[in-house]
């Protein structure tokens, strides 16, 4: 995965409350033997209209927002089903990190195993947010993972808290399996030790010559 440090960039309003994965990525996208191609079924509905053409009047077609790497989002964000390939669209189509007040619990864990950060705020704090990025002037950002600090052009920076081994694999750019390959040494002093005090446990290891494969 991608490490996630100190991100700059345009941010997005997507204010809408109880987003879910199939509006975030319908289930015609599901159809793939792979991920390629998920970047455009991103809001799909919302983006384009029946004949594919984009609809003018969504945040992700205007200028300057078309380019955003982050989304300031409404609340429960990511409800509805598991659907992994939600976050592995978002993450295709340049975004780096979501910004609300909740999110779906199992969005929230898949965001964390893909490279993608989601922010909670306090919502006075969000509102306010929400309403500087709605502005042209207003929408670019520095979000400092390693500070814990959304850093607007303009006023104060803003602090958040990730929890500490999610902010660390994000930093590192490891997923579930990198983090444990991080603790190999550990897992094999475990296994030897585990074996070691329950013998009977290891399989039975075929002696020279007796014609039982080794």
């Amino acid at each position: 995965m991608q490490p996630f440090r100190r991100v700059a960039g345009i941010a997005a309003p997507f204010p809408a409350a109880n987003t879910d994965t199939d509006v975030i990525m319908p289930k015609q996208f599901l159809k793939g033997i792979d991920r390629r191609g998920l970047d455009r079924g991103v809001f799909f509905d919302l983006r384009f209209d029946e004949a594919g053409a984009p609809r003018p009047e969504f945040v992700l077609n205007q200028a300057p927002w078309a380019k955003a790497v982050f989304l300031v989002v409404g609340p429960n964000f990511g409800c509805g089903s598991s659907r992994e390939h939600a976050v592995w669209g978002l993450a295709q189509l340049g975004v780096r990190a979501l910004i609300g007040t909740s999110f779906a619990g199992i969005f929230f864990d898949n965001c964390a195993r893909n490279g993608l950060l989601a922010i909670t705020l306090p919502p006075e704090t969000h509102a306010a947010l929400l309403a500087a990025v709605s502005r042209p002037e207003g929408n670019r950002l520095i979000v400092d993972l390693e500070t814990q600090t959304i850093q607007p052009m303009a006023g104060l920076a803003i602090p958040f808290v990730v929890e500490p081994t999610r902010r660390q694999a994000l930093l590192d750019g490891l997923d579930a399996v990198g983090l444990a390959l991080e603790r190999a040494d550990e897992i094999r002093a475990f296994e030897a030790g585990h074996i070691a005090r329950s013998p009977w446990l290891e399989p039975d290891r075929a002696q020279p010559g007796s014609g039982t494969p080794a």
